[in-house]
């Protein structure tokens, strides 16, 4: 029943970051786009949702088996859920099309190496998106950090897997883009919970 209920949440989550993807798309104005984009983690993390990019980071303090499979059955939901969101705007919005389509070819020019790099940095924003909410209750981090990882060009693997599905990129030339972008944010989230916990001053009173 556990992961049956992550697995719903994870499709719930997934989707949601799909709608953040549609208002991008659809924005004239990417700066517009960016901020109304955090609409998708302001829900994650007022409902409680379960988001891999927001979670994975906490796994460098608990590293339980369960915690691993938990975050094994999140992504599986996340990636559903942003394919269904993907599918239903591929049908109703077909302009967004040739907009995906131009957005993932730019992303498949870029070296591995820079995927993963970027999707580091995603992790990084993230991590402090969540923890900026968990810790004081204020969304100001979401607010924040997801225009800037979205303006910045950084990479969110569910957030591709969403622009990858509405394009008409095949699946074969993309698999590897998302392994990467999902090792990338998992080793920035991952660093910064690390560097968060380790740095914190109130622990040395």
């Amino acid at each position: 029943m556990k992961y049956a209920k992550i697995l719903i949440s994870g499709i719930f989550s997934g989707f949601l970051v799909g709608t953040g993807g549609i208002v991008y798309l659809s924005a004239e104005n990417k700066v517009v786009g960016a901020v109304l984009f955090s609409v998708a983690l302001l829900t994650i993390c007022f409902f409680s949702l379960y988001l891999f990019t927001g979670r994975i980071g906490y796994l460098a303090t608990d590293r339980r088996l369960s915690t691993v499979s938990a975050l094994a059955v999140g992504i599986v939901g996340n990636a559903v859920g942003s394919v269904i969101c993907a599918t239903l705007d591929r049908v109703v919005k077909p302009e967004n099309i040739e907009k995906a389509n131009l957005i993932c070819s730019a992303k498949l020019e870029q070296p591995i190496y820079a995927t993963v790099t970027l999707a580091g940095f995603c992790g990084v924003l993230m991590y402090i998106a969540v923890e900026t909410y968990k810790s004081n209750g204020t969304p100001i981090g979401i607010l924040f950090c997801i225009p800037v990882f979205i303006l910045s060009g950084f990479e969110h693997s569910i957030a591709d897997i969403f622009y990858f599905t509405v394009s008409n990129v095949h699946i074969e030339k993309w698999i590897l883009f998302i392994v990467a972008a999902v090792f990338g944010n998992a080793v920035g989230s991952l660093l910064s919970r690390a560097a968060h916990v380790f740095s914190n001053i109130e622990s040395l009173k």
